[in-house]
This record gives C-alpha cells, sequence and structure tokens, in this order.
C-alpha cells in the first residue's frame, strides 16, 4: 500500500534568546563584510570597545520621547542626509549646509502641520551601503565591490577595494567631530531661527532645534563595539548614534541585524519594500518592538511610485488593526532608482508622486503620515532629475558627484518639503472641518 505524503511541516522562526551585544554573531548575516585579515579586526573592535561613546543616552531617551509625540499623531520627523558619508568630501561647512537644510525643510512643515517636528540627519554613521553584488567586474578585472568608506574606497584597485577594519576607526574619529560640529550649529542657529520663521511664514517665537543622528546599523561589528550598558535605566544602547535602522536587504526575522536591533534601546526603524509580506512584516514588528512602545519603532516605506499603492495599504492595515503604535514614515528615493545613460538618477516627479499616494493612503487606512526619509545634500549636484531648477538628463553629468546613490540638492530637496508640507496643510484642515 502506497504511503499518504505527509503535509509539509511550516517552519516557525527561532525564539529570542537571551541577548547580548554579541549575540548577532550567532545568526545568519546578509552584507557582512569579509575582512582579509581577521587579527586586524579583532584590535580594532578592542580599541572602539574602549572608545568614549558618540552620544549620549540622555539624548537618545530624548529622541524617543519625541518620536512618541509623532507615535501618537502630535508630530512629524524630517529624516535626511547624504546617502554615505565620505572621508575625502568632509569638512565643517559641508555638515553646517546640511544641518541648515534640515533646518529650513522642518520649518515647512512646522509652518504646515502647526506641531513639532522632529530633525533627524543621516549622518555622522552613514559610512556603509549594502551593495546587490559583493564583486564589481571592469573588463577582465573583478574586484570587491565599493562598500562605503568605513568598509573600502572608491578606486577601482586592488588597494583600494581590500576591506581595511582601519577604516572603522576613521569612522568613529569623523563621527565623533560631526556630532560637535552639529551641537556648536544647534546652539548658534538660534540666532538664524527668527529670519527662517519668517522665511516660511512662521510668527512664532523660535525655539532651539535638537539635530538628532541616524544611520543604517549595517557593520555589525562596529555597532556591537559601541554598544554600552547603562546602569540607571539597566537597559543596553547603541552610541554610535541616536536612532539606527535596519534596510530592506537585512531584515531577515532570525539575521544578525534583526537580532543586534533588538536588544538595544534605541530608536529602531525598519526599511519595508514591496518583497515584505504582512506575516512576515508583523513578526518582525513583534521582535523590535515587542511591548509596543511608542517611540520605539519606525516603520520606512520604500516602495516606490509604481508599487506603493499595491503593497502598503494591507501592511498600514495590519498596524491598525494590531494596535501597533510605530511610526510610518516613507522613504520615497530608493524605489524610484532608474539609469539614464548609464547614470543612475531619481526623478523629483516620481518621489513626489510616493509621497502624495503615502498620504492618501495613510488617510484611507486612518494612519498618521510620520514623517518623511530622504536622500540629499545641501551641494549642488546634479544627480536627480527635474524640480524647481529644472534639471534634465542632459545636465547628469555636470556635477555628478556620488559615489552611491543619486541625491536631491538643495532645491529639489526644498521641493520636496514644500510638497509634504502642502499635503500636512491639508490633512490639518480636513481634520479641523471633520472636527
Amino acid at each position: 500500500m502506497a504511503l499518504e505524503a505527509s503535509a509539509p511541516v511550516e517552519k516557525k522562526p527561532a525564539e529570542p534568546r537571551e541577548w547580548s551585544p554579541a549575540s548577532w554573531r550567532d545568526r545568519p548575516a546578509e552584507q557582512i563584510v569579509d575582512y582579509p585579515d581577521p587579527d586586524a579586526l579583532a584590535r580594532v573592535e578592542r580599541r572602539l570597545s574602549g572608545s568614549e561613546s558618540l552620544v549620549d543616552i540622555a539624548d537618545i531617551i530624548h529622541l524617543r520621547a519625541s518620536l512618541a509625540r509623532v507615535a501618537n499623531g502630535d508630530a512629524v520627523m524630517v529624516q535626511g542626509g547624504d546617502c554615505a558619508e565620505s572621508f575625502a568630501e568632509f569638512n565643517a561647512d559641508k555638515v553646517r549646509v546640511t544641518y541648515n537644510l534640515l533646518l529650513r525643510m522642518g520649518a515647512l512643515l512646522r509652518a504646515a502641520s502647526g506641531g513639532e517636528v522632529v530633525h533627524l540627519a543621516r549622518i555622522a554613521g552613514q559610512f556603509a551601503k549594502p551593495r546587490s553584488s559583493s564583486n564589481e567586474t571592469i573588463g577582465d578585472v573583478t574586484l570587491p565591490s565599493y562598500r562605503g568608506d568605513a568598509v573600502n574606497g572608491p578606486a577601482f584597485t586592488v588597494a583600494a577595494r581590500t576591506p581595511d577594519p582601519k577604516r572603522l576607526l576613521d569612522a568613529h574619529r569623523q563621527a565623533k567631530v560631526t556630532i560637535e560640529l552639529l551641537q556648536a550649529y544647534a546652539s548658534a542657529s538660534y540666532a538664524d531661527l527668527p529670519q527662517v520663521y519668517r522665511e516660511v511664514g512662521l510668527s512664532e517665537l523660535p525655539r532651539p532645534v535638537a539635530m538628532f543622528t541616524s544611520h543604517e546599523a549595517l557593520l555589525l561589528n562596529y555597532e556591537q563595539a559601541l554598544a554600552r550598558y547603562d546602569d540607571a535605566s539597566e537597559q543596553w544602547w547603541a552610541t554610535s548614534g541616536h536612532m539606527l535602522w535596519i534596510g530592506d536587504r537585512t531584515r531577515q526575522l532570525d539575521g544578525a541585524h534583526v537580532e543586534f536591533a533588538r536588544g538595544v534601546s534605541n530608536p529602531v526603524g525598519l526599511k519595508c519594500g514591496p518583497s515584505l509580506k504582512t506575516d512576515d512584516f508583523l513578526r518582525l514588528i513583534d521582535r523590535l518592538d515587542p511591548d509596543n512602545t511608542a517611540g520605539r519603532l519606525v516603520l520606512i516605506g520604500r516602495f516606490g511610485a509604481s508599487n506603493i499603492a499595491e503593497h502598503l495599504p494591507e501592511l498600514m492595515r495590519a498596524t491598525r488593526r494590531e494596535g501597533r503604535k510605530a511610526i510610518w514614515s516613507v522613504d520615497p528615493m530608493h524605489g524610484n532608482t532608474r539609469t539614464v545613460e548609464g547614470l543612475k538618477t531619481r526623478m523629483v516627479g516620481d518621489i513626489v508622486a510616493e509621497v502624495r499616494t503615502f498620504f492618501e493612503i495613510a488617510a484611507a487606512e486612518g494612519v498618521h503620515p510620520g514623517g518623511v526619509h530622504l536622500e540629499m545634500t545641501g551641494s549642488d549636484v546634479t544627480e536627480c532629475i527635474g524640480g524647481s531648477v529644472k534639471l534634465a538628463r542632459e545636465d547628469l553629468g555636470r556635477r555628478y558627484l556620488t559615489h552611491c546613490d543619486p541625491r536631491l540638492n538643495e532645491g529639489q530637496a526644498l521641493d520636496v518639503a514644500q510638497a509634504v508640507a502642502e499635503l500636512l496643510a491639508q490633512r490639518a484642515a480636513n481634520r479641523a472641518n471633520a472636527a
């Protein structure tokens, strides 16, 4: 008699084990750097473990409190900065320009929404990028892909492309100086705020603006070395930045990046792309925010203008149905990348279209549209097409300076902020009429 085929057994995700800053090392890891000299890496990790924390735990707690107001619908967040920070291009003026651009964008949103704006810079830690391929081939030469300045160099040579752990020390030093500059500009900017407020039509008295730092927690050797235990709170904190996020390529439920992020008490972002299924999405939320704490988790949609209407409603519906307090934000950059004449670029029209659809879906699902996440620079680059500056495809090569992804320039970033401001103003008007 033939035996009946048994039903396939569904593989359940592993239950969370006891956490430590090193417990990620026991999990499968995507996008982990293959260093040729493990002993050199271990020496760098020991130096970083004994180094100064980059951010204060009190400031991380301040950010969590601010994001809790976003989660409750009383504030919005604006997050932006370089796709990847550069060692060679770093200077005080570059930090100042980024700070001032976020300040102006935040003022636009505050004028439109009438509520608090949380400012988050992609800075002081955004030194690495995930890559779709671990190698790059030019002609008959194949070398490791450029992974960001904390890993290797952009030049297509064996020396530059070989991962060097000492670059992690350079990243730490630059991050420290960057944070010190941000603190100085935060103090000095108070004198500039009246003018900024007048430009956007805000009549209220200016208040000091806190600028928090954020980056993708991609390099877990670096993150572990900068994790610190705080006796007062009896919690572990990632002191590499105020907020960390997990990318779309590294959000495996049982993976190393989720394992590290679940144990630190910082606000954590989760990039949500078109491949994310609802069941996995809810499991990730449970893993990263088991206590459903307002201000802990930011869900960052990055679907693309042509995909967001198909994928986002179900995910938003699930968070509302489950009573989750996570913030919904939109990254309208990564899903809208295309190649034009051999260069990666993004269309401002696509970016604005995705933002508008995000607001429409949030309204339909009864979810607060919590913010926007942009790759941008205050420099005069020509990497994205469109906007009020009217950049066309023939302009791309003029000042195409990025080593990774195309960034909005100052004018284009303000165009997107203005579009968000108009959507916030319309939302405020609709709520007032409904009341």
